[in-house]
């Protein structure tokens, strides 16, 4: 190619991964944050001297497997009964709504205060179902559980009391894994998961910049969210939404990572992309609605721009398929540097791209599994590869939301697992939604197998390693999307240790 074709291709590359590093880098200020702020756990002011009604609100939609394990543990509680109303939120098409409504019962037996409200009309998905709900609630704090979370007895007792300081609208504990050690895919989502909820939550909420509800396992006071202007249903992301309105009135947040709350990860691909498409098009659709606000609002700039970080933290899987289509031509075609040029050049880039990737996490595991922190990180390359390989499915989500496509609020299919537990999954009539999408990343998936074997032929070796992770990566979601689509593939769990 020309010499200044040659420079398009290497400017438009460089600014893909300057891009990619500039993300890497709020990486690194979060784990600074971190570290400056993470041991400074909240104290209620006080304790109530009169204990206060909460009512416990557990949206259900199509949860047969998992709603009498949520309502068993919610009945085991540490609180008194005659302080908790328990609404079962079931907006569900199938035999979950029998279950519910036999669950109430048997909480009411018990002495519970327990009703089953079914909605057939899902307006607003989750979002409506928490607005119709809190519209009856006679507690004025609300605790919110998914139906794959099993609190904890102390969940309560360990959040309430905050409540005490009348600036506090929402308390969040930190989401633990009942299926960690399930297969690998859970392996690697724990790790994605508590390197958000271990450092960034900490590390926002405890350094004073915005944090967000995660959707499940906090409570809020019930007054705040009506001044936010109550639960909105135009993004997938409810909780998000209604996070950042609330503090932009003012309101205070507390995110307790010291409190675990447990629940189940989606063990199958098909889930975890459906959950992933559904967080990454929800934030950009809280981005479009609430920065333009935050920016007009009087928070220090600091704050603005970790806040603009956040919300448009999603956009960095744009950036990644434009990496994915400028590797083979920058390889090939790139200016002729010497070696100490592109050392200068890419070592820089890369840490920030991918070292501090691994840094974020194994920062993570450290604080949260101090004695097997080393086995858990052992996953991190194949954490490095499904964060590649999920870059069609989140790039498309990011798309929808700034064309301003809509889409349903699709669930996460749940099957009661726990620790080695295993069932037969494609026995159950809970399956993910099926698309095109495993194609396009098998096509991905050969074309960088291609790039790797050429790289490797042509002697670039650092090239071949650092590229290997595109093609398992794009191999890994495909593979496992197809092979499940097809139910010749079946899920293999590790050998488990105890969780």
């Amino acid at each position: 190619m020309s010499n200044v074709s040659s420079w398009i291709w290497f400017g438009l590359y460089t600014t893909v991964l300057l891009s990619l590093a500039g993300y890497g880098f709020h990486r690194l200020t979060i784990i600074y944050l971190y570290f400056k702020h993470g041991q400074n756990r909240p104290m209620p002011d006080r304790k109530f001297e009169e204990i206060p009604l909460v009512t416990i609100q557990l949206p259900v939609f199509n949860e047969m497997h998992v709603v009498d394990r949520l309502l068993d543990a919610v009945a085991a509680l540490d609180y008194p009964q005659d302080k908790m109303e328990i609404q079962i939120l079931d907006d569900s098409t199938d035999e979950t709504v029998e279950i519910s409504r036999a669950g109430a019962a048997r909480l009411r037996e018990r002495g519970f205060d327990a009703e089953c409200i079914h909605r057939t009309d899902r307006t607003g998905f989750k979002a409506g179902a928490l607005e119709n709900g809190m519209n009856q609630a006679k507690g004025d704090y609300i605790l919110i559980l998914d139906a794959d979370f099993v609190p904890n007895p102390d969940l309560l007792q360990e959040t309430i009391h905050h409540f005490t300081n009348d600036k506090i609208a929402l308390v969040q504990t930190r989401w633990g894994h009942l299926n960690r050690n399930y297969n690998a895919l859970t392996r690697v989502q724990a790790l994605f998961l508590d390197g958000h909820l271990e450092l960034e939550q900490t590390a926002r909420n405890r350094s004073g910049r915005f944090f967000t509800f995660n959707g499940t396992g906090g409570i809020w006071r019930k007054q705040a969210i009506v001044d936010a202007g109550g639960w909105e249903h135009d993004t997938l992301t409810e909780d998000m939404d209604l996070s950042y309105r609330a503090q932009l009135k003012g309101w205070k947040f507390i995110f307790l990572k010291e409190v675990e709350t447990p629940a189940e990860l989606p063990v199958d691909m098909a889930g975890f992309k459906n959950q992933q498409h559904r967080w990454t098009k929800g934030s950009i659709q809280c981005c479009k609605k609430c920065l333009p606000s935050i920016w007009r609002s009087n928070f220090p700039l600091a704050i603005k721009l970790e806040a603009t970080a956040h919300l448009t933290a999603n956009y960095a899987y744009l950036a990644l398929i434009a990496l994915c289509l400028l590797i083979y031509p920058n390889n090939n075609w790139s200016p002729n540097f010497d070696v100490s040029t592109k050392l200068l050049i890419n070592l820089p880039i890369l840490f920030f791209s991918s070292i501090s990737i691994l840094l974020f996490y194994t920062v993570a595991q450290r604080a949260i599994n101090p004695k097997t922190w080393l086995r858990e990180i052992c996953y991190l390359p194949l954490l490095l590869a499904l964060g590649i390989g999920m870059a069609i499915n989140n790039a498309k989500a990011v798309i929808e939301a700034m064309i301003g496509h809509e889409s349903g609020f699709v669930r996460t299919p749940k099957y009661g697992i726990e620790g080695k537990n295993k069932m037969e999954i494609k026995k159950s009539r809970y399956k993910a939604l099926k698309s095109l999408t495993p194609i396009v990343e098998l096509l991905f998936g050969f074309f960088f197998l291609f790039v790797v074997i050429d790289a490797a032929l042509q002697g670039i070796w650092p090239s071949a390693i650092l590229l290997l992770p595109f093609p398992v990566g794009f191999f890994y979601t495909s593979l496992n999307s197809l092979g499940q689509m097809a139910n010749f593939m079946e899920l293999i769990p590790l050998r488990s240790e105890k969780n």
